[in-house]
C-alpha cells in the first residue's frame, strides 16, 4: 500500500484525539518506528488502560472465548482482558498480519464494538496497526468491507520527533549526538534478506546495550552490538563516530593537516565515517556555481582534491564514495568541482610521488 499523505509521530496524538474517539482507526507504518508505543502513550493521555492483542499470536477462540452453559443455553464468554466494565483502549496490533479467521473474529469488535453478548463500554476506543506489504513484513489483505469502516493514518519515521523524545528518555548520548548529525540514519528500508536494519526501535536496543556495557566497552564488542542492531552501513558509521568521540581522530584535524586519514584495516569503519563527514562538509561549503566561489572556497576546493588523492591511496572505493552520486544517480557535489577533480587529480598524484 502506498500512502498518499503521511503524518509524523508528533502529529499522531492530535489526529487520534479527533478520529479514534468517534471511529476505529488503523495506523500503517514500517516496522520499528514506534506505532505501538505511540498508541500506549495516547491511551495513557486519556487515562485509559491499553489492552494490546497481537494478531499473529491469536486464534479466533482467544477473542470470542469458549462456550459455557448459562440457564440451559450455550453462550460464548470473551476473555477477561477484553470483557471489562470500564472504558479502555483496545489496540489490535499487527491486525493485517493475522490469519483470515482471526481477522473475521475482529470484525465484530471493530464494526459493532461487540463480542458475543459483550459490548465495549461507552468511551472505549479501538485502534489497529500494521506494517505494509512493501516493508517486506508479513501482511495479509484486509477485506474491503473492513477497510471501508476504518479511518486510515499513515505514519512516517521522523528523526526530529524521535530525537526530542530520546533526549528525555535515557537514550545513550553517543546515539543522540550521532543521529543529530546524521538524522538520515535513524531509519532504513527493511531489506529483503534476513539481516538487521535501522529503526528507532533498533537504535533504542543499541542504546540499552551501550548502557549495559558501560565504560568498559571495547571496540570489538561495539562492532558486534552495532552490526547486530543496525544496517551494516549505519553500524560502520556509528563505530567510526565512537572512535572520534574517544579522541583518536577528527575530520577537522585532517582538513587542517594536523592528522592523516587512518590507514589500518582495523580502522576501516573510522575511515568510512570520516569520508562521509568529509563529503558532507564539501556539500555544505562548496557553492553550486563556481562564480560564487570565494577565496576561502578556492582553498577548500584545492585542499579537498589533495585529500581525495591521499584517501584514494588508502582505498579507491572510499575515495569514490566521496564523489559518488546519490541513490537516484544525482550528483551531490557541484559539477564544476567534479570536473576539476577529474582534471587535476593525476597532477596531484604525480606531485606526491
Amino acid at each position: 500500500m502506498q500512502a498518499a499523505v503521511t503524518v509524523t509521530p508528533a502529529r499522531l496524538p492530535e489526529l487520534l484525539l479527533g478520529l479514534a474517539t468517534v471511529r476505529p482507526v488503523f495506523i500503517w507504518g514500517a516496522p520499528g518506528i514506534g506505532k505501538s508505543s505511540l498508541v500506549r502513550e495516547f491511551a495513557a493521555s486519556l487515562r485509559l488502560d491499553c489492552v494490546s492483542l497481537l494478531g499473529t499470536q491469536l486464534a479466533p477462540e482467544d477473542l470470542i472465548g469458549v462456550p459455557q452453559i448459562r440457564d440451559g443455553r450455550s453462550v460464548f464468554c470473551p476473555p477477561e482482558a477484553i470483557a471489562r466494565d470500564e472504558p479502555y483502549c483496545l489496540f489490535l496490533d499487527e491486525l493485517n498480519a493475522a490469519t483470515p479467521d482471526v481477522q473475521k473474529a475482529f470484525y465484530s469488535l471493530i464494526l459493532d464494538r461487540r463480542i458475543g453478548d459483550y459490548d465495549l463500554p461507552d468511551g472505549s476506543i479501538v485502534i489497529g496497526a500494521g506494517n505494509r506489504a512493501t516493508d517486506n513484513a508479513l501482511a495479509r489483505p484486509i477485506a474491503s468491507a473492513l477497510v471501508n469502516r476504518l479511518a486510515h493514518v499513515h505514519l512516517e519515521a521522523s528523526a526530529k520527533d524521535w530525537l526530542a523524545w530520546a533526549a528525555g528518555n535515557g537514550i545513550h548520548p553517543w546515539i543522540l549526538d550521532h543521529l543529530t548529525d546524521r538524522p538520515d540514519h535513524l531509519w532504513s528500508k527493511p531489506p529483503k534478506t534476513e539481516e538487521p536494519f535501522s529503526t528507532p526501535r533498533s537504535w533504542h536496543m543499541l542504546s540499552d546495550a551501550l548502557h549495559s556495557f558501560g565504560r568498559g566497552l571495547d571496540e570489538e564488542t561495539l562492532r558486534v552490538i552495532a552490526h547486530g542492531t543496525l544496517t551494516p552501513a549505519h553500524a560502520v558509521a556509528f563505530c567510526g563516530y565512537v572512535k572520534i568521540v574517544r579522541g583518536q581522530y577528527g575530520i577537522e584535524a585532517i582538513v587542517k593537516g594536523d592528522a592523516r586519514w587512518p590507514h589500518r584495516m582495523e580502522d576501516r569503519d573510522l575511515l568510512y565515517y570520516l569520508a562521509e563527514s568529509f563529503r558532507g562538509r564539501l556539500i555544505k561549503e562548496l557553492p553550486a556555481s563556481k562564480e560564487h566561489l570565494s577565496a576561502a572556497g578556492q582553498q577548500t576546493a584545492y585542499r579537498a582534491k589533495s585529500l581525495l588523492v591521499e584517501l584514494a591511496e588508502i582505498s579507491v572505493e572510499v575515495a569514490q564514495g566521496v564523489i559518488a552520486p546519490d541513490t537516484d544517480g544525482n550528483p551531490l557535489l557541484p559539477a564544476w568541482f567534479l570536473v576539476e577533480a577529474a582534471r587535476d587529480m593525476p597532477r596531484l598524484v604525480e606531485a606526491r610521488q
